[in-house]
Formats: structure tokens, sequence, C-alpha cells
């Protein structure tokens, strides 16, 4: 299992600065940011590392350049939106964008993009469903095409009031999952497992690992912290009580879940997400958050 980072945590350096750090580091691959470019409307997103919205061959080869130089592959393309957004427009606009994702890994040989499948946090589990039967059929016949597969993140994305009660992903649980698998069975529609967002859920990692392993295309390193003062005051149904943190610092049972990885028979890539506010005030944090991080997984994978 390749270890390498997403790169929104660097957002603020060129690609080509970003691909020389995870080689001076010794990481294998990165998995770059492509939103538009734009004014971001939450933490970690709005970066631009490929700008895929104009992507020609020629743009695809000076990636390819790149990383032949630096020596570092990537493991996927990352632009997570919201593609069940209530406004018909935003969400046309982003599945649009989306597919131009998709069709910039085809042109880099990159097999994988990672995504949400997105919500309309007002409504119910039943009438986003019925959103993902409209929006999603053609994206997902756009993947196939291109031989890419869809990595979904699962991470609820319950984390401020505008997001509240439902969340911005619907792809949430083991639940969800099924339904999902079963709409899309192709094999097209997988996994981006990141544990984090299961701690704070209280499902079972590696059970999840072990049903799901082989829907599993990509993997998210991120740990979190459950703050049971916060979850005292405020209950499960609050907002604050559970924190992200770099692996090994929260309460991911790291041995467990890379077990359960083994055992699928997963090989895939492994890349650090940092969201630790306490490793933000300068870019030389976020960078030793990276390099701490790596030192950390390397005891079950190095």
């Amino acid at each position: 299992m390749p270890i390498g980072f997403v790169t929104a945590i660097l957002g603020d350096l060129p690609f080509e600065e970003v691909l020389a750090f995870a080689a001076d580091e010794g990481f294998a691959c990165v998995e770059p940011m492509c939103w538009p470019r734009g004014k971001a409307d939450r933490r970690y997103a709005g970066v631009t590392h490929i700008d895929v919205t104009h992507f020609t061959d020629d743009d695809a080869e000076k990636i390819r350049e790149l990383l032949r130089i630096h020596g570092v592959s990537i493991s996927g393309l990352g632009y997570y939106p919201n593609p069940l957004d209530p406004d018909p427009a935003h969400r046309q606009m982003v599945c649009d964008h989306l597919i131009k994702v998709i069709r910039a890994a085809a042109q880099l040989n990159v097999g994988v993009v990672n995504t949400f499948i997105g919500r309309d946090p007002t409504a119910t589990v039943e009438a986003n469903f019925e959103r993902v039967q409209s929006v999603w059929p053609p994206i997902i016949a756009e993947a196939k095409a291109a031989g890419v597969r869809i990595g979904i993140e699962h991470c609820p994305m319950l984390f401020s009031n505008d997001e509240w009660p439902g969340g911005k992903n619907l792809a949430t649980s083991p639940a969800i999952w099924r339904r999902l698998f079963e709409m899309f069975p192709d094999g097209t529609l997988g996994l981006n497992f990141d544990p984090s967002h299961l701690v704070w859920q209280f499902i079972d990692c590696a059970r999840a690992v072990r049903e799901f392993g082989r829907h599993i295309v990509h993997v998210h390193a991120k740990d979190e912290r459950i703050d049971r003062d916060r979850l005292y005051a405020v209950g499960v149904m609050g907002l604050g009580w559970h924190v992200p943190k770099l692996p090994g610092l929260g309460e991911v049972q790291w041995g467990e879940f890379f077990a359960a990885l083994t055992d699928t028979g997963y090989s895939g890539p492994v890349c650090i997400e940092v969201e630790d506010r306490a490793y933000e005030a300068s870019l030389a944090d976020r960078q030793r958050a990276l390099r701490q991080s790596r030192k950390f997984l390397e005891q079950f994978i190095g």
C-alpha cells in the first residue's frame, strides 16, 4: 500500500512544489485537488492543483512529465462537492465539472476519481435516493466509458448549521452503501474509505472493511478524537463533539483497520488527509503533519 497525501493541505503551493515535497519526504503518491478556480465554500475546498476546466492532451503531458521528474504518482483525482445540491443550477455546475475531472483522469491514465455522492440535508434518505437515480447514472456511464472508477468518500458532511440536520453526503453508512452498490452493480462506483468518519458514527470500522473490501478503490488516513465533555453537553445530535486529528492522535484502531484491509487483499494507495487544526499555524506545521503521519503509518505498511 503506497503512502501518499491529499494535496488540499498544501493549497498555497503550486503543484510542482507539492510533488517536490512529496519526493523529498518519501511519499509514493498524491491525490491532487481539482476544484474549479474560485472562492471556496468551506475549509479544505477550492484547491486547484490540476485545473481540468479546459484540460488538453498537452496539459496531461506536462503533468506526466512532472510526475516522471519527481518520481511520484497520482493515486486519484479529488473533487468533493455536493452533486445532489437542492439548487438545480449549482447541481448542474457541480456535475459538469465532475465529468471534466473524470475525463482528465482518463487523459492522465489515472484510474480513480474521488468525490461525494452528495445530499440535500433537508430531505429524507428516500427523497435523496430518488435524486441519486436521476443525477448519477450519466456520471457513472461517463466514468465507465473512460475506464475510471469513482471512489465515494463517506464523510457525512455534518459539521455546521447549513449542513444540519442530514448532512451533505448521503453515503455515510453500510446500509446506504448496500443500496448504492445494488443501484450501480457494475463496479464503477466504489468507496474512498476513511476510518475517521466511522469512529464518530460508532460504526465498527474493521467489520465495514471486511464487508465492503471489494468495493474499496482508495483509502484516506485520518483520525478522529471524541470530545466527551462536548458530547455530554450537546449529545450526539449536537455539533462540535468530534475533532479530526492526525493518524495516531485519535480513536481509530489502526492495527485492526490495516489487518482488515490486508485480509481483504487491498493493496492500493493510503493517502493522509490533514484536517487537524493543531497543525495549521504555518506551512512548516502542515508539512510536519504530513511527515509525522507518514512515520506513524509506516509501522503498519512501511
